[in-house]
C-alpha cells in the first residue's frame, strides 16, 4: 500500500463529501443513527491506496490488493445495522479483517471485538491503520475464518465479510444463546446476506434464519497465507 494520506485538510474528506455518502445510505434504507454516525466519522480514505483516495467516499467497493476489496459502505452499514437490530452485542467476532474498514466502524460500538484474517500482509496493514485511530478494544488473529476463534467463544454476534457456500459449523457453535451471525452465503453472483440467531428452549436448540437481501462478496477461503 502507498503511504497513507492525512485524515484532514483535503477536499475529499470534507464534511460535505461524507454527508453526501450518508444521505445515499439513508436513501437506500439505512435508519440506525449510530451506524450512520460511524459511516460519517470513520476516515475511509485511510483504508485504501492513495491512488484511489479520491473515490473513498463513493458508495462502492474498491480493490485493496491481494485479490481483496474494501466493502461498499452500504453493505458495511447494512450488516452493522442488522447486528444491532433489537440487540446490543458486547463481544463480537469478525471474520475477515480485510483492510480494517468494517472493523473501524464496528469497534466503537462494542466492548470487545475479535477479528480473524487469513492473509497476514493484509492484517498487518489493517492493524497499522486501526492503531493510528486509537481503537484499543480490537484483538487480532491470523487464522482460518472457517474455524472462527474458539478460544474467546461464545460471542454475542459474529459478522463475516466473505461468502462461503454454506454456513461453517464452527461459527454457529461459537454463538452464545441469543447470539446472531450475519453472513453472506452462496456462490459468486448468487449470494444472499442472512442473519442466523441461535435459540434454545425446552424443545431444544434451533437456528433461526432471516434473509436480508442479495449481495456480492469475495469467497470465504479456507487456510492462511
Amino acid at each position: 500500500m502507498n503511504s497513507l494520506i492525512a485524515s484532514t485538510g483535503i477536499g475529499m474528506t470534507s464534511a460535505r463529501t461524507r454527508e453526501r455518502l450518508v444521505q445515499k445510505l439513508v436513501d437506500q434504507g439505512i435508519r440506525n443513527p449510530v451506524v450512520l454516525e460511524q459511516i460519517r466519522n470513520v476516515p475511509r480514505h485511510l483504508f485504501v491506496d492513495e491512488a484511489l483516495a479520491t473515490r473513498a467516499y463513493e458508495n462502492t467497493a474498491l480493490p485493496i490488493g491481494l485479490g481483496q476489496t474494501i466493502s461498499q459502505p452500504f453493505i458495511v452499514a447494512r450488516m452493522t445495522e442488522a447486528l444491532f437490530e433489537d440487540a446490543e452485542p458486547r463481544k463480537v467476532l469478525e471474520i475477515g479483517t480485510g483492510c480494517g474498514y468494517q472493523t473501524a466502524v464496528l469497534a466503537p460500538l462494542v466492548k470487545f471485538l475479535y477479528s480473524v484474517e487469513r492473509i497476514k500482509a493484509l492484517q498487518d496493514r489493517a492493524k497499522q491503520v486501526l492503531s493510528s485511530l486509537n481503537l484499543r478494544n480490537i484483538y487480532f488473529r491470523h487464522g482460518d475464518g472457517f474455524r472462527g476463534w474458539a478460544g474467546h467463544a461464545p460471542y454475542d454476534a459474529i459478522i463475516c465479510a466473505a461468502a462461503p457456500a454454506e454456513v461453517p459449523m464452527a461459527l454457529s457453535k461459537q454463538l452464545s444463546v441469543g447470539g446472531r451471525l450475519i453472513i453472506p452465503i452462496g456462490p459468486e453472483g448468487r449470494q444472499e446476506l442472512i442473519r442466523i440467531t441461535r435459540r434454545v428452549d425446552a424443545r431444544g436448540e434451533e437456528f433461526v434464519t432471516q434473509r436480508l437481501g442479495l449481495v456480492a462478496f469475495v469467497p470465504l477461503v479456507q487456510g492462511v497465507r
